[in-house]
């Protein structure tokens, strides 16, 4: 097993080569997307970094696509006071071609 463990989104995400993975929208123009690595993983040995490797993981993006719609309530009690409001997270789609 080769993996990986990348950063994107204030999250991290741990990934072999070909997953797909769903992560929050990136803005890029091109198909293809450069990650941070925490830390690099293999049967034999486990390489950290401080905070970030050299190395960059590559993926590919394969569709734009938005989320579930999530549902935000406000409530104060013995005032009558109710508001809801929602949104659909925008998200990527992308598929990691490259481990360091």
């Amino acid at each position: 097993m080769h993996a990986a463990v990348i950063k994107t989104g204030g999250k991290q995400y741990l990934v072999k080569t070909n997953d797909e993975i769903i992560i929050d929208k990136v803005n890029a123009e091109k198909k293809k997307v450069l990650f941070d690595v925490l830390a690099t993983l293999s049967e034999d040995s486990v390489l950290m970094g401080n905070p970030l490797l050299k190395e960059k993981a590559e993926g590919e993006i394969i569709e734009e696509l938005k989320g579930d719609k999530i549902r935000v309530a406000r409530f104060k009690s013995k005032v009558r006071y109710r508001k809801v409001k929602g949104f659909r997270p925008q998200l990527t789609r992308v598929k990691i071609t490259k481990i360091p």
